[in-house]
Order: C-alpha cells, then structure tokens, then sequence
C-alpha cells in the first residue's frame, strides 16, 4: 500500500504526536542545555540532534519490523540534566551522554541484562524520578508572585485544556504562552541560532564523576521510565518486538548524536499511545506507516530546530520556568504513583521509595555527586535493609 492511499486517521495520528512530542517538552531540553553550559548555537545542535535520533532510527526500525516504533527524546532525563547543580560543563556532559547510550547498548546485547535491568525496583527509580522533578513543579508557582498574570492564565489554560482535551493542554499552554510573550514584545531570537537546523560536534571528555552522577541516573531513568513503558504500549496495542534490538538501536542512536548534544533517544510511551492504536489505523499490519510517517514530520522539525529552539532560549526564565513546571505535572504523578503504590508490596517498602524521594528533593551533592546518585543509592540500602528487618 502507497503512503497516497494510506487512510488519513495515519497521517493525523503522526502529526499530533509529533506535535505533543516535540512542543510539550522541547522548553525543558533547552533549560537542560543552559543548565548544562551550552551556547545557544549547541542548544540548537542538541534539539536538531535529538530530532534525527527519533526520525531515522525510528523509520528504519517501523519499516523493517513492519511495527510502528514511536521514539522520543528522554523527558525525565531532560528534567535529571536540568536538574543538575555540579557545573560539569557541556563537554563532560556530553562524555556522560555517550556513557549512557554505551549502557543501553549493552543492555540490548545481553538478554540477561535486560531480563536483571527490568527486576531492577520501579518503585525506588519512580521515586527518584519524582524527587528530581517536584522542583520544576514546584518553581512554576514561585512564579506567581512576580508574573501573576502570565502564571495563573497559562494554569487556567492548563486545567481547562486537560478536563476538554487532555493530550492538548501542552500545545494550547504553549500557544499561549507565546500568545501573551508577542503582546508584550518578548518573542525573539538570540544571535547565532540561525533559521535552519545544525549540528556542532564537541569532543566528549569523561569523567568519573559525570559517569556516576549523571550517566547511570540517567541510562536507569531512561530505560526504567521510558524504555519499559514503551515496550508495555506496544503489547497492549498487540505488537511484541523483540526488546533487544529496540534497546540497542536506541542506545546506538544517542552515542552516535550524543557529540551533537542528544542525551537519550528512547521509545515513546504516551506519544506511542496515540500512534500505535487501533485510532491510528484499523489494519494492525498496516499500522506500521505511523512510524514512518511519525520520523518524517520529525525531519521536518530538524530542518527548523533553530528557529523553534531560538524561540526557547530567548523566553524569559518565568515563562520557561512555568511552561516547564505544568510540562511535568503528568510525569511527576506517574512517578509518585509508581513509587507508592505502583511497584511497592507493603508500607515498609515504601518507606524506602520515600527515603529516595526525599535525598533526590534534597538536591544534596557530596563528594562532588549529585542528589539523583544519592536519592538511588539511599533508596536501595533502606529496601535491603527493611526487607532483612522483615525476614530476619
């Protein structure tokens, strides 16, 4: 069958996960790479890398698995990098990105790794990622007091969008947010983005500290809060690839794009929802062309990463601070439930979710670590600990 007589629900269901995918998180990958230290020309590279890293990679996998693969960028691990207080600079982050990639690879080549890496407890990972992003939320209304017009109308918004339209709330904050930004004469772009998509390599450097404080929070979070997930969407929507090449293919894709600034390409799973459903397509064989469909609108994108990511870096950081925090409202319930009541047996474990919530939240850095290291570890000393208490 020809994309020409492919029914038009395809071609919709393509778009609008393009459209939630790119506009509901793109503010955060930019505050990641500032945070991070990158120059307004490799925030671009970064968001034009991450763009290719969903489309080939996800085109060539639908069309030879004949499954429609739905790949993102890594929110919760764009929200660990932003999150970030160590002042690594971008070339160490950039060593860290690679270090993570090299981990799912491995991941993907091992089976056994990838049967020990999905026993790995959700809760605690969950309640890690939940300590990392509760500070975004949290400064979105910090906001109010200094921009209570901006704040509360991009939160009614908000509301009002998700009790009518769920999946449309981002794209309609986002709209108006740049809305209220051109009234007052806040849309620009900064010099040096240019109109078009580029990509500018740095040299990675490693370092013992990023691999511990950033690489391994950020492979776990991306495999246990993205990559499983994805796996979970495309069985409930009756496809079982095997997991091993989605996970080295992915992992191949960030340590190749990660000198341009990609830190992890993952599967989707809400945008996946929506594109790897019977609404998409009624013939599952055929479903397949929502993927490739999918990573063209996202080449697109790559092609006008600049003008998009420019529009972000010049924001005010209030206006990015609050499209950030109702950005993360959804992954932050996701992650407090799964810590609590998702992947926990009993009160005493949970104790131990909680524990890892807390030194995440904390933001404490020792040793030259940050709080996402500590808030896992402290997580699973108090599992094993209580755990013994119980049986012993």
């Amino acid at each position: 069958m020809s994309p020409s007589r492919l029914p038009v629900s395809v071609f919709t269901a393509a778009a609008v996960g393009t459209v939630i995918g790119f506009g509901g998180t793109v503010a955060l990958v930019v505050q990641a790479g500032q945070v991070l230290g990158a120059s307004p020309a490799q925030i671009v590279s970064m968001v034009t890398a991450l763009c290719l890293g969903i489309a080939l990679p996800g085109m060539m996998l639908s069309w030879r698995l004949k499954v429609p693969i739905i790949l993102a960028w890594s929110t919760p691990g764009a929200a660990l990098l932003a999150a970030s207080t160590l002042g690594l600079g971008w070339a160490t982050a950039i060593g860290a990105f690679m270090l993570a990639g090299a981990m799912m690879v491995v991941t993907g080549l091992v089976p056994a790794l990838g049967r020990l890496a999905g026993r790995i407890p959700g809760g605690i990972a969950s309640a890690m990622l939940a300590g990392v992003l509760l500070p975004f939320c949290m400064k979105l209304f910090l906001v109010f007091p200094t921009d209570i017009p901006l704040a509360a109308g991009l939160f009614a918004v908000f509301l009002f969008m998700r009790r009518l339209a769920p999946s449309w709330a981002l794209p309609a904050v986002l709209i108006g947010a740049f809305a209220v930004l051109a009234v007052r004469g806040q849309v620009t772009l900064p010099p040096g983005t240019g109109l078009v998509g580029e990509l500018h390599p740095v040299l990675p450097v490693l370092d013992p500290v990023a691999a511990i404080s950033l690489a391994v929070p950020l492979f776990l979070v991306t495999l246990v809060s993205q990559n499983l997930p994805g796996l979970v969407v495309l069985k409930a929507s009756g496809f079982e690839p095997p997991p091993g090449p989605l996970l080295l293919s992915t992992g191949l894709a960030t340590v190749i794009l990660a000198p341009f600034g990609a830190y992890g390409i993952n599967l989707a799973a809400i945008v996946a929802a929506i594109c790897t459903g019977p609404d998409a397509h009624p013939d599952p064989s055929r479903r397949w062309w929502v993927g490739v469909i999918y990573g063209a609108l996202y080449l697109i994108v790559a092609l006008f990463a600049a003008t998009l990511a420019g529009l972000f870096i010049a924001m005010p950081p209030a206006a990015l601070a609050v499209l950030t925090g109702l950005a993360l409202i959804g992954p932050l319930t996701g992650a407090l439930t799964g810590a609590l009541t998702g992947a926990m047996a009993g009160p005493k474990d949970r104790e131990a979710a909680v524990i890892a919530f807390a030194a995440t939240a904390s933001g404490v850095a020792l040793f030259g670590i940050g709080s996402a290291f500590w808030g896992l570890l402290a997580g699973f000393v108090a599992l094993a600990a209580l755990r013994w208490r119980k049986t012993g």
